[in-house]
């Protein structure tokens, strides 16, 4: 694979010395940030992770100039990762356990940012120009041409997401139908990840003189399984193995836009993605074999790849196994932000909970811990109905996992411990400890994580909304998600 000039820079800023000033590491600096989040990808996927499938040469540049991350947890599905990372919220609290597609089903569901935190409010709210660009979906964009701008965006540039009755907004990829301040249209003839990859390399040549925050939810490598403009693959493993290669090529070409308008020195890129791959793939890792975990919480479904770059102020060529999960980003950005961190924040009138940690130190001072001892991971499915009171969880205490440095407890939706590993000796998760808590030190870890799941509410909040009013194109879905169960269906 030819490997784009990005490669080249960032491996120079590894190997050779720097003849610019290098930054005071005593400084308080207030970083530009290029949150990069990749859709359905695990790290079987990503060649410095140890993926043999395939080679991703600009990413695994990326994870050479800054710290490559092990032990950090998504949620297993869109939805409740999505709102999690806005909120910096679990999905017990915000509500969002379940995938929602609020363009396709509606429902008056939609993401409330006067109910709950918003992290693009806060980072306009802290004098970042801001910008979106990829998938949303938590928002009707028909009902509320404004929900990106109420979430503190100042420039955004979104696929729509499927809308009930307009067959054109299935198309993220090619002939993409796409929404920005002038409405939404198709982009006849383009490609859906480009017109993202550009729309953002225009925002940074217009706003290198001002401190910037870009979001990049890519609809890359969701299905459906898609030629790109640089092959064209027969299966469906062909296809995801070029739409993983297009991916990469975008985030080279996204860290050389950086290095063009000379801001990449003062630019923390963090690159990660929302869950595993679809269960309809299987790769390699190092010598195994790997189904996609997509909608588990087994560790192919929400252990991610996570890379932070940030030339002289995250540590080069770097390994962490410090605990991190996704509501952590929330306070870790607002504290970059020179916006003190929290664990709670004012949302209109009433202060919201914030479970997130900020990991600042972990990232700028190379700390080998964060200040957490466990990390949490929950949601997946179509498992939510619509009632008369809005959209409701089917079950009052969704199932999760919670992990510490070495151990992973799995709790059911019973409150009940239900498997326990050692991932540590065993991270395929292949052999249950549960019943061989045999040692002093298995006991322990199974305690205190068994303390930690009993802390948790009883009863998981429903999402948070004032209803949108209804529409003609609403879908009642409960009966289609019990069809989507038992088919392993999901979005």
């Amino acid at each position: 694979m030819r490997i784009t000039s990005a490669v080249f820079v960032a491996l120079l800023q590894i190997n050779c010395s720097n003849t610019s000033t290098k930054v005071n590491q005593t400084t308080d600096y207030k970083p530009n940030i290029l949150f990069i989040l990749v859709d359905d990808l695990g790290k079987e996927w990503v060649s410095s992770y140890g993926s043999t499938s395939i080679q991703t040469p600009n990413i695994d540049a990326l994870a050479h100039s800054g710290t490559k991350f092990n032990n950090v947890y998504s949620m297993p599905q869109c939805t409740p990762t999505r709102v999690s990372i806005l909120t910096g919220q679990y999905p017990f609290r915000h509500g969002w356990v379940n995938h929602w597609d609020v363009p396709r089903w509606g429902g008056g569901a939609h993401f409330d940012e006067t109910m709950n935190p918003s992290l693009g409010i806060e980072m306009k709210n802290a004098g970042y120009k801001t910008c979106i660009a990829g998938k949303w979906q938590i928002d009707d964009f028909r009902v509320e041409p404004d929900a990106l701008t109420r979430n503190g965006f100042d420039k955004y540039c979104m696929w729509t997401g499927y809308e009930t009755g307009i067959p054109a907004s299935a198309n993220r990829y090619q002939n993409p139908y796409l929404y920005t301040s002038e409405g939404s249209k198709t982009y006849e003839g383009a490609f859906g990840p480009d017109v993202f990859k550009n729309f953002i390399i225009d925002f940074i040549n217009e706003n290198k003189d001002s401190s910037m925050f870009i979001y990049f939810p890519m609809v890359l490598t969701h299905t459906p399984f898609i030629n790109t403009p640089d092959e064209t693959a027969v299966d469906n493993l062909g296809k995801h193995k070029a739409m993983v290669k297009y991916a990469d090529k975008i985030t080279g070409e996204l860290m050389e836009a950086l290095e063009k308008a000379n801001v990449r020195n003062n630019t923390l890129i963090i690159w990660t993605t929302d869950n595993g791959t679809t269960g309809q793939i299987v790769g390699n890792h190092r010598d195994k074999k790997i189904k996609g975990g997509k909608a588990k919480t087994t560790e192919t479904g929400i252990c991610m790849p996570f890379i932070a770059s940030w030339p002289d102020k995250v540590q080069a060529n770097n390994e962490s196994n410090a605990l991190i999960d996704f509501t952590d980003l929330y306070p870790t950005f607002l504290d970059l932000a020179s916006t003190s961190s929290k664990d709670k924040w004012p949302v209109g009138s009433k202060l919201q909970t914030i479970d997130g940690k900020s990991f600042k130190s972990v990232l700028v001072n190379n700390m080998k811990s964060s200040s957490r001892k466990w990390i949490l991971g929950m949601g997946g499915g179509n498992y939510a109905q619509l009632t008369d009171g809005g959209v409701e969880n089917q079950y009052v205490f969704r199932d999760r996992v919670l992990r510490d440095t070495q151990f992973k407890l799995y709790i059911n939706s019973e409150q009940k411990p239900e498997k326990f590993f050692d991932l540590l000796n065993d991270p395929y998760e292949e052999t249950d400890l549960i019943d061989s808590l045999n040692t002093s030190k298995r006991k322990q870890h199974f305690n205190q994580l068994m303390t930690v799941a009993k802390s948790f509410p009883a009863r998981d909040n429903d999402p948070r909304y004032k209803p949108n009013p209804e529409q003609e194109w609403d879908v009642e879905i409960s009966a289609q998600s019990e069809a989507w169960k038992k088919q392993g269906k999901m979005e």
